[in-house]
């Protein structure tokens, strides 16, 4: 690769992660990580200046519909907002605006640290627990009426966190918005007009578990406060004002008469605390009271001051990251969000901007349900229900992992930070059950030489150390791939050597289950190996096979972490080369003769359902990277690995299509990779796999019923940054599967490079065109463009650009 005749422009740039001094200065200081859940905090600082976008800057990331969402529908129509903690699915509907608020924090269940007869952990809402609704807010607007109305729309502005719905009654234009604010710890509804109107009605806050709602008229707040069977208390407050009418507690619920403009706000939340010695709870917190405090304190501030102090908080993290996969029609520009949707699917048209807002709707998920609380598990924050499919868990073989692929690619390393402080909480406790449990006679995979040592999970995990379903011996691995790669992308050594005990353990682990066992090869030689103990590929085939293929890949992958892990920080090297040695005798699979597959058991014979949802035998093509197309690949391999990516079909689900189109995208395959992610977005009928309404993916359990699962939300947009940009420490290939449908010109900024960097580009005619290299602490990688390469060094804080790279 050759640079621009010109000098190679070097600029001084801060690290990718300095948005987080914004956030602290509005008030977010929660981002850092290591504070309850919900607890009491001061006043945020407001913005000086409107941070407001213009409106033509804000278009470029706003999705449209021209109808409200239906109160028996919220989960696939109702729009969801979040501030990282607190979520809601808001219906938009003009005379009864409801919200389903949750808490990420709001769990039944416990501990559960027994196993059943069957070897199995308890997996029901009262032993395991579940995720459930906190509370549900409802604004009446008498005459208001969807028949009332014309000229309805709602819009969700990406880029600001913000749900605006316009409509006309009676010639006069009214507007409200719903966003929740990170800095306030609150959900803020303003309602205004033009043309002399107002508003008359109620707003009325209810629980979900049987709670009684009080109102206090001093304050002017509607509350309630209660506790699960668990012991977890829980609360929530609302109240509202206005500048121009009458604002009263009547009974439960608030009373609004006569007003040009309102306010609302609400906030609630737990005890629940991220410390295992404490029972997971903070008993200083009151949270009815905390609630009570929190609207009453946000309610000081104006209905600007408290949007502009949003605004400022969410741009910060959103504008990380940018992308144009170049331009669609004006015709399909004219058509909202749902219609585009449809015609995509039934035109079989590209539509690149539609496409790079599904991107974009994916980072502002994450922003919105990943930020200074728990991680996102199967559903984020958002649900119409108590009772989610699989509790709203963090499945550990591959849903929770799938949730985080998407944040370093995407300028959301500090949304990583969730995902990291759970499974740092939950170490104790995962500790603590492996210890007592694993080797238990009723575990069918217990370890067979008696051993036992370090951590590892259940296939389900929730808040409170608790496990579900089956062991996941290799669970542990898989999570540490995720923690540590996060370390390949920022290079922060405080980061690794915090979540270095979690990484140690794990090798332990493997170090106490690995057993041996004699191999023949093709030409008849024999040699032991080292294979890992009685296990199930995720999620089929014999349920205590040996020396399966994905717990072979994810031990030598975490074994070769630990190495690297322990050079970083000066550490347990005689540790490390003794676990080197035991990396270089794993045996790793090979391919079937009779399939010609790779394996994903050590048998030549497929053990299971051809098409499955899970790729588990695939992990060393991703999100592992042993296997890619190379000379450091074997071929044989290679094409093993392809036979069997192509033998799983192009269809599945939501996640399990991502998944494919990440491991295309891999094998540069672009119009594989691109398929899957058009797949993802074809729009759900009745239930179907694909995209419901509000752009939510709907897995469909059976026929006729489909839920939401917000992995693929995560996990398509991943693809498609896949798709731009491959990394791994010291090599970096721009444009490695860009399809035809986005070869025209386009840029992305922001993408997060392994080996410590941020990659932007732009590109006309499938070929780059400039391309710029921050290093956040790397030194040294290769940038590949076009078949030319190129070594670059950096500083920390440095950057490169080149020009006319083909």
């Amino acid at each position: 690769m050759q640079p621009s005749a010109s000098p190679a422009d070097r600029t001084g740039t801060t690290g990718r992660r300095g948005f987080l001094t914004l956030a602290a200065a509005a008030g977010a200081t929660a981002a850092l990580g290591g504070l309850p859940a919900f607890t009491a905090s001061a006043a945020p600082l407001r913005p000086a200046q409107s941070p407001l976008l213009s409106a033509a800057d804000a278009a470029r990331n706003q999705l449209w519909w021209q109808a409200p969402g239906s109160a028996g529908s919220m989960i696939g129509q109702g729009l969801p907002v979040g501030n990282g903690r607190l979520g809601a699915l808001a219906s938009n509907d003009p005379g009864a605006e409801l919200l389903m608020v949750t808490d990420a924090t709001l769990w039944t269940g416990g501990a559960n640290g027994t196993l059943q007869d069957d070897g199995q952990f308890p997996y029901g809402r009262d032993d395991f627990g579940s995720l459930t609704l906190l509370a549900q807010l409802t604004v009446a607007i008498p005459g208001h009426d969807l028949g009332a109305v014309d000229n309805y729309r709602r819009v969700l502005d990406l880029a600001q966190g913000v749900v605006t719905t316009t409509y006309d009654v009676a010639g006069v234009t009214y507007r409200r918005q719903i966003f929740a604010s990170r800095p306030d710890d609150a959900i803020v509804l303003t309602f205004s007009q033009l043309g002399g109107g107002s508003y008359t009605g109620t707003v009325s806050l209810a629980g979900t578990h049987g709670e009684t709602t009080t109102a206090d008229r001093a304050s002017g707040t509607a509350s309630f406060g209660a506790a699960l069977g668990n012991g977890l208390t829980y609360g929530s407050a609302v109240t509202a004002y206005s500048g121009t009418g009458k604002v009263a507690v009547d009974g439960t619920a608030l009373t609004f008469s006569g007003c040009r403009d309102l306010t609302v706000v609400l906030s609630g939340g737990t005890d629940y605390a991220p410390d295992a010695s404490a029972g997971f709870r903070d008993p200083s917190v009151d949270p009815e009271r905390l609630a009570v405090t929190k609207v009453r304190n946000a309610a000081r501030a104006s209905a600007t001051a408290l949007l502009h102090t949003h605004v400022a908080d969410f741009r910060a993290v959103f504008e990380q990251f940018g992308l144009s996969l170049g331009a669609s029609s004006p015709a399909q520009r004219e058509l909202d969000t749902w219609q585009r949707v449809q015609a995509r699917y039934r035109d079989d048209v590209p539509d690149p901007e539609l496409e790079a807002a599904y991107l974009q709707y994916g980072r502002y998920l994450m922003i919105s349900g990943s930020r200074g609380s728990l991680p996102a598990g199967l559903q984020g924050v958002w649900l119409d229900g108590n009772d989610p499919d699989w509790m709203g868990d963090y499945h550990t073989d591959i849903n929770i992992q799938m949730n985080y692929w998407l944040a370093d690619r995407a300028g959301l390393s500090g949304c990583f930070d969730a995902f990291a402080d759970y499974c740092l909480a939950q170490l104790p406790s995962w500790t603590d059950t492996t210890q007592r449990l694993f080797n238990s006679p009723a575990n069918r995979y217990r370890n067979s030489n008696g051993k036992v040592a370090g951590w590892t999970v259940a296939i389900s995990t929730n808040p409170y150390g608790g496990g579900g379903w089956w062991w996941h011996p290799a669970g542990n691995a898989w999570l540490c791939h995720n923690l540590f790669e996060h370390y390949e992308y920022t290079q922060d050594i405080g980061y690794l050597g915090k979540v270095y005990p979690l990484i140690k353990g794990a090798v332990e682990f493997w170090e106490a289950r690995l057993v041996t066992t004699t191999v023949t090869d093709a030409s008849g030689a024999s040699r032991e190996v080292l294979i890992a103990d009685s296990d199930w590929s995720p999620e089929q085939g014999p349920l205590d096979a040996k020396g399966i293929t994905y717990a072979q890949e994810l031990v030598w992958n975490l074994f070769g972490h630990y190495r690297t892990a322990t050079q970083a920080l000066g550490r347990d090297t005689g540790h490390s080369a003794a676990v080197e040695a035991l990396r270089n005798r794993l045996y790793l699979p090979v391919v079937s003769p009779k399939t010609g597959w790779l394996e994903e058991w050590m048998s030549p014979d497929n053990l299971g359902e051809t098409t499955h949802r899970h790729l588990s035998p695939l992990f060393g093509l991703f999100p592992g990277d042993r296997i890619r197309p190379d000379d450091s690949t074997p071929k044989d391999i290679l094409a093993g690995a392809t036979a069997l990516l192509t033998a799983r079909g192009m269809n599945s689900f939501g996640w399990a299509n991502a998944w494919r189109s990440l491991c295309w995208a891999r094998l540069k395959d672009a119009e594989k990779a691109y398929q899957l992610v058009v797949t993802n977005l074809r729009p759900s009928a009745d239930g179907s796999n694909g995209s419901a309404m509000n752009l939510f993916d709907i897995y469909e359990v059976e026929k006729g019923r489909g839920i939401f699962q917000i992995d693929a939300n995560f996990g398509t947009p991943a693809a498609v940054v896949e798709m731009l940009v491959y990394s791994r420490p010291g090599h970096v290939e721009l444009l490695p599967a860009l399809p035809a449908a986005w070869a025209a010109a386009g840029s992305v900024s922001g993408v997060g490079v392994r080996g410590g960097f941020v990659a932007d580009l732009s590109w006309r005619d499938g070929k780059v065109t400039q391309a710029t290299l921050r290093s956040v602490g790397g030194r040294t990688t290769t940038l590949v463009a076009g078949g030319a390469s190129r070594r670059i060094d950096l500083t920390p804080g440095e950057s490169v650009t080149l020009r006319h790279l083909s």
